[in-house]
């Protein structure tokens, strides 16, 4: 009789102990690599350019949702640039406020614009592209704003 209480008291002591290291074990376990990243940011133009997100030109575009990116994931995103200065304009790109601030080490943006110059009150159609390093460290959020910037075409 001795025996078996023996026994049954290892069983669950071994059983307690197996249950705890399963809670330590969880309630210690690093978090895991963020899969997705989540993003959103400002789209602004300097000079006399306007951003739309159709082809119409009816919906102006402030911003970009980058939507849920993975790491090494591509994303594209259209945009309609219409010159709604008196002369022809290049155009060109920069990216401003970076939040993290590290999340520029990890993403590049791109875009498809071939450097030509837009006439007066044409629109052309650029996409943007946005690449996500591989080697994204945990960042779960981000925004940037993208300026696009038309100089006169004279002066280039």
């Amino acid at each position: 009789m001795n025996r078996e209480k023996l026994v049954v008291a290892a069983v669950v002591s071994l059983l307690t102990y197996t249950l705890a290291l399963s809670f330590i074990n969880s309630a210690y376990s690093p978090p895991p690599k963020n899969s997705k990243l989540s993003s959103g940011g400002g789209v602004r133009a300097r000079g006399l350019l306007t951003i739309y997100s159709d082809a119409g030109c009816i919906n102006i575009m402030v911003s970009i949702d980058w939507g849920l990116l993975d790491p090494g994931e591509n994303k594209n995103v259209t945009c309609y640039v219409s010159n709604k200065d008196k002369s022809a304009l290049i155009l060109s790109f920069l990216t401003d406020n970076w939040n993290p601030l590290n999340a520029l080490q990890y993403m590049t943006l791109s875009w498809d614009y071939g450097g030509q110059s837009i006439n007066p009150g044409e629109v052309i159609e650029i996409t943007f592209t946005l690449a996500v390093s591989e080697n994204v460290p945990d960042i779960t959020d981000f925004s940037f704003d993208i300026i696009i910037v038309g100089t006169d075409a004279r002066a280039v």
